[in-house]
């Protein structure tokens, strides 16, 4: 039996998968402005991910950050190594260097400037009609 069994499964997440993101929600939910940013970086290079939600259990965010040495939600792990946090993933995807470290071409649509995501939990846009 392992002496810590959230500590081995959070690394043997990272190095299991070539991009991965823990973040306060889910991709398709993000539940903080800054994971939903992330999310937004990543999806706008079009850069397959996986994602694992730290709300569930605190132990996994002491035990994510206390492998990191970085106290902040998300983190972005590339290829077994911390890449940072939303701001810093947002620099590197406005300067280019997110896709070069991801090792993809980002798409012609893609914004130059690193997406902004809706508020999370925010229902979509809807009109409002003043007109009558």
């Amino acid at each position: 039996m392992s002496e810590n069994p959230i500590r081995e499964a959070i690394s043997e997440a990272i190095t299991d998968h070539e991009v991965i993101l823990f973040m306060k929600g889910t991709p398709e939910r993000p539940m903080c402005g800054f994971s939903a940013r992330t999310v937004a970086a990543l999806d706008a290079l079009g850069s397959p991910y996986a994602a694992v939600d730290v709300l569930p259990d605190p132990r996994i965010r002491q035990e994510l950050s206390s492998i990191s040495n970085w106290p902040t939600i998300p983190q972005l792990f590339v290829r077994g190594e911390l890449v940072g946090g939303c701001d810093i993933v947002s620099e590197m995807y406005e300067s280019g260097e997110l896709a070069q470290t991801l090792g993809v071409e980002p798409p012609d649509e893609a914004p130059d400037e690193a997406p902004v995501a809706a508020e999370p939990g925010a229902p979509p846009l809807m009109p409002e009609n003043r007109l009558g």
